[in-house]
């Protein structure tokens, strides 16, 4: 089966086909850094990081683009968020963006999330996208009124093919900016005019100034993926007006395609109402990860598909916390049996019938639009498969466990990123744990090989009562942490 993704230019699920054969070029709109991430920004990150590594693991060459936003993006109330972030901590709006963008990437490199081959700066663009102004001026696509110059949407009649809205039916202070200024309502700004006391600004042949949010990103993703290129991601509630400018504008200037799949993510809620720092209904990713493991997160977010809302709640949080640990379990499991395996023994794979099943079952769910609560349902089925085949009590060959671990760490591992590569890199908690239960069970052992029945079931009692299995096996004692 190959990969169908759904586009949301089309509205319809369409064969993958990059333009070049063997690579991708992907673009997402990446944080605006004034505050710590929330949860509700993993939402859109992590989804993001999936769809990179399955077209990875799938053997393309991605090329990953995701900015940082540090100038430009404005509020409703024609603020800069980056200067309301400095006026409130009462610092430079560089310190601001410096301290933010190390939060994110904090938090990013704590969930799991691979880094983007490049992390192009709003800031670091501007001659670009002064350029880009004046092209598009010469081009009769936008106009200047008083050093702020505008991109007429009238100008360009295939304004508002992502999004469905047509120009005609756009309404004044439809999440755009309204001033008299404008011819119409619609009407976006490539270029704002600064006042002098706004630190963030730039000479430019309109005057001193700063850019709008949206040509930043056609400018970037152009520059480092060419003028047209596979995919564009990001979250669905910047279809209109943001990932609707960037078409536009990059169209206008290039007379090609924008970007040729649209991927936008569904957003994450709490009682239904969009997580968000304006409303006050936000847990920052580093509370989160007090409260729970990176792979719980990872897990919740993938437990909905990435086009659909995710509600969040404690319940949720603590039913993917356990999910997660059933599947480290059994892997730690393996791999404690793998230890003492005979090369040589064989086993019944009638228990888990063939592995292709379990694999194929995962592909098709990934490559149905990266379907990942079927692929995560596939991949805890395989684990009950893999529970039953180790609680039947035949010997295992080696051959047969390292081929089960591989399994784990392919599809949940390097795919999903919900099992880490080395369980006991999960802290030092885990290595301590680890290394206790090693002694423990040597202590058991010499109970038994004395025939000290009593204190040997003594033990494994007590050890149970702290949440902790332990099962006798033909090889030796397994250990298991019951999530």
């Amino acid at each position: 089966m190959s990969l169908r993704v759904y586009n949301y230019l089309t509205r319809k699920k369409e064969l993958f086909r990059p333009l070049e054969r063997g690579r991708v070029n992907m673009y997402v709109c990446g944080p605006t850094v004034y505050d710590h991430a929330h949860i509700g920004h993993a939402k859109l990150y992590v989804a993001m990081d999936v769809v990179v590594r399955y077209l990875r693991h799938q053997g393309y060459k991605v090329r990953y683009v995701q900015n940082i936003t540090d100038v430009g993006h404005l509020l409703d109330t024609g603020e800069d968020r980056i200067m309301k972030g400095a006026r409130r901590e009462r610092v430079e709006p560089m310190e601001i963006v410096e301290t933010y963008t190390r939060s994110y990437f904090e938090d990013m490199d704590a969930l799991g999330v691979v880094r983007p081959n490049i992390s192009p700066r709003a800031s670091c663009h501007v001659p670009e996208q002064i350029e880009w102004v004046k092209a598009l001026l010469e081009k009769g696509y936008a106009y200047e009124v008083d050093g702020n110059v505008y991109f007429s949407v009238e100008a360009f009649p295939e304004y508002g093919k992502l999004s469905g809205r047509r120009v005609d039916e756009l309404e004044a202070g439809a999440r755009v900016e309204v001033r008299e200024e404008k011819r119409h309502p619609a009407d976006f700004a490539l270029w704002k005019r600064a006042e002098p006391e706004h630190i963030l600004r730039w000479p430019s042949p309109w005057g001193w100034g700063y850019p709008g949010w949206h040509i930043e990103c056609s400018v970037m993703s152009t520059k480092y993926l060419g003028e047209s290129f596979d995919i564009h991601g990001g979250g669905l509630e910047n279809i209109f007006p943001h990932n609707e400018c960037e078409i536009a504008q990059a169209e206008a200037i290039t007379g090609k395609p924008f970007a040729r799949y649209w991927i936008l993510t569904g957003s994450l809620t709490v009682d239904g109402v969009k997580m968000s720092k304006s409303l006050g209904n936000f847990l920052t990713l580093k509370d989160a990860l007090k409260l729970y493991s990176p792979y719980a997160i990872r897990a919740f977010i993938l437990s909905a598909h990435y086009r659909g809302p995710i509600d969040y709640s404690r319940e949720a949080m603590e039913a993917a916390e356990q999910g997660v640990q059933r599947l480290h379990n059994t892997l730690r499991a393996v791999r404690a049996r793998l230890k003492s395996a005979l090369p040589e023994a064989t086993a019944d794979l009638s228990y888990i019938a063939d592995l292709d099943p379990y694999r194929d079952a995962f592909l098709a769910a990934m490559d149905d639009d990266f379907n990942t609560p079927k692929a995560m349902a596939s991949l805890h089925e395989f684990a009950r498969a893999v529970n039953k085949l180790l609680d039947s009590g035949q010997p295992i060959s080696g051959g047969t466990l390292a081929t089960i671990e591989g399994m784990f760490q392919e599809l949940g591992g390097k795919v999903l990123g919900v099992i880490p590569e080395r369980l006991e890199q999960q802290g030092a908690g885990a290595e301590l744990l680890d290394g206790l239960m090693e002694i423990i069970l040597d202590i058991r052992r010499e109970y038994r090989q004395a025939k000290d029945w009593e204190r040997s079931d003594m033990l494994r009692e007590r050890l149970a009562e702290l949440g902790i299995t332990v099962e006798d096996r033909p090889e030796g004692p397994t250990w298991q942490l019951e999530g």
